[in-house]
């Protein structure tokens, strides 16, 4: 009786197949949410046209350079599918690249900082072959969601030239800013430097697509940015492809170079040398909280200028914005039956685009739990943990830390719209500003709790469950608009308990029931954390 002998897996396809499975969950949550978001807007094209006045004052929005800068330049709106590029493209296009690059930096230097690829190129695997082996998992992740985006428009009914053109535009930006995250791992030996730099290029560019948009004088930014490079092929109206060859052209060079980086660099290393020798920082080392303050502060400052950057020019292009609303009533209306009310007003422009800063501010606060978790795995608690501080003292501190960094982020957003509209001559009271950027406190409060649960019983899954009120939340709400779904639906969605302010007042039985909520995860979340053994 013979016995079958398995053979391992081939050393490389071995590190593939742990790319993968890294990758995987999340990849998947991704590419969901950008097709579907995709299907839905156009499924419900002829439903939110049905107003030929709707239509037509659509037509006019290329002729507002606020509008086009906020939203991108509208072309084909007429059609199903140049409508859906215009409302969700540039979104599912920034999502895809802040997943790859977030994807990207953690299985590649975030698992090389933490030590675990020690072992794993102890082996025939070389640096260069792990790296390039973990980029293409991410970039596969890309590619997928371009296909299934491309799917989604052409089962809606929409021309399969566009969506083709669209799909690969969308697709290109996540495999840009992959090999734009693995080129950050290869320079600097830190994750967290690698991070920042491939999202600042992230915001750099986002921010000379909307310029470009905006200023006809400066259009040619477009051709500088990722994000421009998609809108400038001209999905189901021009369908260019000389755009998309030049981010291909780009794509294929920035990952050449993080390649070839990868093999002039020692394993734990960079190509830019850490500081070997500095002066002692002992500044809020005395106590754990004082420890949690020193963690935050400088990720702080980075969300901060891109929150504020991205508020102030909402703020200046307020009163354009508003008057063209006030001017063409039927697309205002139009808006209001999507839930944007008060859109003809700067109070209700403003309350409306302050709903959305939840979702950053939550996203900040899951990275956060994330990162104690992160540093909890990596064994950097190890030694803090067995010193007589308690667990909950321990991540009460964390909780305390990032809970008034959002404050402090809201608080920006606020001072910003109000500087924006202040400089171009606008009504809307410093007082109104803040008020209505503190009303979303409750909501960013939740997705907080919800970090703080998964940290206590599903450490794993601290970013995706941080992020459902927040981000799922708000997906929640749009769909159940789009669809006219039942009303206990559209309430599961903690921002349909947001009031409108500054439009309007704050609606405090909401606001209590969302806080007590919140309250209630973060309690179960200290309990599970108390009663379980620290990960390594």
């Amino acid at each position: 009786m013979s016995t079958a002998v398995v053979r391992p897996p081939a050393p490389g396809r071995a590190v593939t197949g742990l790319a993968v499975r890294q990758v995987r969950p999340s990849g998947l949550i991704v590419t969901v949410l950008a097709g579907g978001m995709t299907a839905l807007v156009a499924t419900t094209f002829n439903q939110v046209m049905a107003d030929p006045a709707a239509a037509g004052s659509l037509q006019a929005l290329a002729a507002n350079p606020a509008v086009r800068t906020l939203f991108g330049e509208p072309i084909g709106l007429d059609t199903a599918g140049g409508f859906t590029v215009w409302r969700v493209g540039t979104v599912t296009a920034v999502l895809l690249g802040a997943w790859a690059i977030l994807a990207t930096t953690r299985i590649t230097r975030g698992e090389e900082d933490a030590g675990r690829w020690d072992v794993l190129l102890s082996g025939r695997v070389t640096l260069k072959g792990a790296v390039v082996r973990h980029l293409a998992a991410v970039m596969m992740v890309s590619v997928v969601t371009a296909g299934v985006i491309v799917g989604a428009l052409v089962t809606a009914g929409t021309a399969p030239s566009g969506a083709l053109v669209h799909g690969i535009g969308t697709g290109l930006v996540g495999l840009f800013f992959a090999a734009t995250a693995t080129l950050a791992a290869q320079i600097f030996p830190a994750r967290t430097a690698a991070t920042g730099t491939a999202a600042a290029v992230l915001g750099v560019t986002l921010l000379a697509r909307m310029i470009g948009d905006g200023v006809d004088s400066l259009s040619g930014l477009r051709w500088l940015s990722p994000f421009g490079l998609a809108a400038l092929s001209g999905p189901y109206v021009h369908n260019w492809v000389a755009p998309l060859l030049v981010l291909l052209a780009a794509t294929v060079v920035v990952t050449l170079a993080a390649v070839a980086a990868a093999g002039r660099r020692e394993v734990r290393g960079g190509l830019v040398a850490g500081q070997t020798r500095r002066r002692p920082r002992l500044r809020l080392l005395g106590s754990v909280e004082g420890f949690a303050v020193r963690r935050v502060v400088r990720v702080l400052s980075g969300w901060a200028l891109g929150i504020g950057a991205y508020y102030l020019l909402i703020g200046l292009t307020a009163v354009s914005v508003t008057e063209f609303l006030a001017d063409n009533p039927a697309l205002a209306g139009q808006a209001e039956k999507a839930g944007f009310t008060g859109l003809g007003s700067v109070a209700g422009f403003a309350a409306t685009l302050f709903a959305l800063l939840a979702m950053p501010v939550g996203g900040f606060t899951a990275v956060r739990m994330g990162e104690f978790v992160a540093a909890e795995t990596d064994r950097r608690l190890a030694l803090l943990a067995a010193q007589p501080v308690g667990r909950a003292r321990l991540i009460g501190a964390e909780i305390t830390a990032a809970a008034v960094a959002a404050a402090l982020l809201v608080t920006v957003a606020g001072l910003a719209t109000w500087a924006g509209v202040k400089a171009i001559g606008g009504d809307l009271p410093v007082t109104a500003a803040l008020h209505g950027v503190w009303n979303t406190t409750p909501v960013i409060l939740i997705g907080l709790g919800a970090a703080v649960l998964a940290t206590g019983w599903a450490p794993r899954w601290v970013g995706v469950i941080g992020g459902l009120p927040t981000l799922g939340g708000f997906l929640l709400l749009v769909t159940a608009e789009s669809i006219a779904a039942p009303a206990w639906v559209r309430d599961l969605s903690p921002y349909a308990h947001l009031a409108p302010v500054p439009l309007t007042g704050v609606d405090w039985l909401p606001t209590a029931v969302m806080l007590g909520v919140a309250v209630a995860l973060t309690v179960a979340g200290i309990a599970g954390y108390r009663s379980r053994d620290l990960r390594s």
